[in-house]
C-alpha cells in the first residue's frame, strides 16, 4: 500500500466526518452569514474609506474567515483522535507521519474550501462582481491558505493535552491573527503601530490576495506575486512543522 494511497484513505475520514456532522456545516454557514448581513449592514454607513459599499468590502474578510476558523479548527480531530485511541492506533500503523499530516491537513482543507466556496454565490447579492478570470487564481490561493491554516491547527493541536488548551491558543493566537488581517478594516486607515503589526501576519497577506482576486482595483500591500509566495511558504513551513512534531511522537 502507498503512502499516497494513506493519506488518501486518511483524507476520506476526515470528510466523511465532515459531511456527516451537519450541525457543523450548518453553524460554519451561519457565522458568515452573521457577519455578513448583521455586522456588514451596521457599518455600511461608515464605509467612505472603503468606497461606499462595506459589504462588498467586508466579502473579501468573510471568505479569509471561513478559511481561518474552519481550517485551525479541524486540528480538534487530534484531540478527539487522542481520546478516543485512535491517533496510537494509526501512529503505531505502518504510515509515515508526513502521509499522516497529509492526510489531515489535506482533509480539514477540504471542509474549509466547501464551506468557503457555498459563499461565492452570494457575491452578486452583495454587489460584488467576481471577475472570471482571477476566479482560478481565487480557487487555488484558497487552496493554499486552507492547507497552511489547518495545517497550524494540527500543529497546535498536537501540542495541545487537552480541549481547554486548544481553545485557549484559540482565544489568544488564532482571534487577533483574523482581527489583525485586515479583514475588517482597510490598514492604510489604521495607526501606524497597528500596521506594524499586520505586516508580521502571514494571514494579512492571504486576506490582502483575496480582496485583490474580488476588486480588479485593488491595490495590495506588497506586489502580488511576493504576498502569494509569503503565502504558499507559510504553507510550506507549517506541514513541514506538523510532520516534524508528528515525527516525534512515540
Amino acid at each position: 500500500m502507498s503512502e499516497l494511497a494513506k493519506v488518501y484513505g486518511i483524507w476520506h475520514r476526515e470528510f466523511l466526518r465532515f459531511i456527516r456532522e451537519k450541525s457543523r456545516i450548518a453553524s460554519a454557514l451561519a457565522m458568515p452569514l452573521l457577519w455578513l448581513l448583521v455586522f456588514g449592514s451596521g457599518l455600511r454607513f461608515a464605509s467612505a474609506a472603503v468606497g461606499g459599499n462595506y459589504q462588498a468590502f467586508l466579502y473579501p474578510g468573510i471568505l479569509g474567515m471561513t478559511l481561518l476558523f474552519t481550517s485551525v479548527f479541524s486540528g480538534i480531530s487530534v484531540i478527539w483522535d487522542r481520546e478516543f485511541g485512535f491517533l496510537k492506533e494509526i501512529l503505531v500503523a505502518p504510515v509515515a507521519r508526513w502521509a499522516i499530516v497529509a492526510g489531515k491537513a489535506l482533509g480539514g482543507s477540504t471542509a474549509a474550501l466547501i464551506q468557503a466556496l457555498i459563499l461565492l454565490p452570494l457575491a452578486p447579492l452583495l454587489g460584488v462582481a467576481l471577475p472570471l478570470e482571477r476566479l482560478p487564481v481565487l480557487l487555488i490561493f484558497m487552496v493554499l491558505i486552507a492547507l497552511g491554516l489547518t495545517s497550524l491547527g494540527l500543529l497546535i493541536a498536537s501540542m495541545m493535552g487537552s480541549m481547554e488548551g486548544f481553545n485557549l491558543i484559540m482565544g489568544f493566537a488564532i482571534q487577533p491573527m483574523f482581527f489583525l488581517s485586515g479583514a475588517l478594516f482597510p490598514l492604510s486607515s489604521g495607526p501606524e503601530w497597528l500596521k506594524y503589526i499586520s505586516y508580521i501576519n502571514p494571514f494579512t497577506y492571504g486576506v490582502d490576495v483575496l480582496r485583490w482576486c474580488v476588486f480588479t482595483d485593488f491595490q495590495t500591500l506588497l506586489p502580488v506575486g511576493v504576498e502569494m509566495a509569503i503565502v504558499a511558504a507559510f504553507a510550506v513551513a507549517m506541514v513541514l512543522a506538523g510532520s516534524y512534531t508528528f515525527g516525534r511522537k512515540k
